[in-house]
């Protein structure tokens, strides 16, 4: 489906709705295996004068690892008939599984950055890493501590410019 480049602020409504079911982030490492996996947390804003996506990843993730190797990443929107892959890529660890072609999701590199955007979903933004920080229990309420983080699983916020926002021209047309 052709993709068109658009406003990154067109879609903070939909990337909202969307965020309660999972999106998707790709990232990529130094060995150049991409890996996808479901997010539940993320928020798009303004942040330094600058278009900005957070994600927040455990420690214990692949993704993790991937993201401090290279710093990219993109999040995409899956469409409304996606819930098994938004499923399976939060159940399945990217160390053990190349969920992109287990699933057969059609990707291709991003312009801005290597990691790949999902074309089967209807908008990808690209994001490069420039800032990150550590969720800290020191930072956080004991009860977030306690349903969060029992295990000290801590969580490092990545915030990504977003470079370059992509749609489907069906997504477009109905905002």
């Amino acid at each position: 489906m052709e993709r068109i480049e658009c406003s990154t602020t067109e879609f903070i409504k939909v990337m909202s709705d969307k965020l309660s079911h999972g999106l998707l982030l790709t990232s990529i490492g130094q060995n150049g295996k991409p890996n996808v996996m479901t997010i539940g947390w993320g928020l798009q804003g303004i942040l330094w004068r600058k278009p900005v996506f957070m994600v927040a990843v455990r420690h214990s993730r692949y993704t993790h690892k991937l993201l401090e190797e290279t710093g990219n990443f993109t999040v995409n929107i899956p469409r409304g008939d996606m819930g098994k892959v938004i499923d399976y890529c939060g159940t399945v660890s990217g160390r053990d599984h190349d969920k992109i072609v287990e699933l057969g999701l059609k990707t291709r590199i991003g312009k801005m950055v290597k990691a790949p955007i999902i074309e089967d979903c209807i908008i990808n933004y690209e994001c490069k890493t420039i800032g990150k920080a550590e969720i800290g229990s020191m930072l956080l309420d004991n009860d977030v501590i306690s349903s969060c983080y029992p295990k000290g699983d801590n969580h490092t916020v990545y915030y990504g410019e977003i470079l370059a926002t992509y749609s489907t021209k069906d997504v477009i047309t109905r905002l």
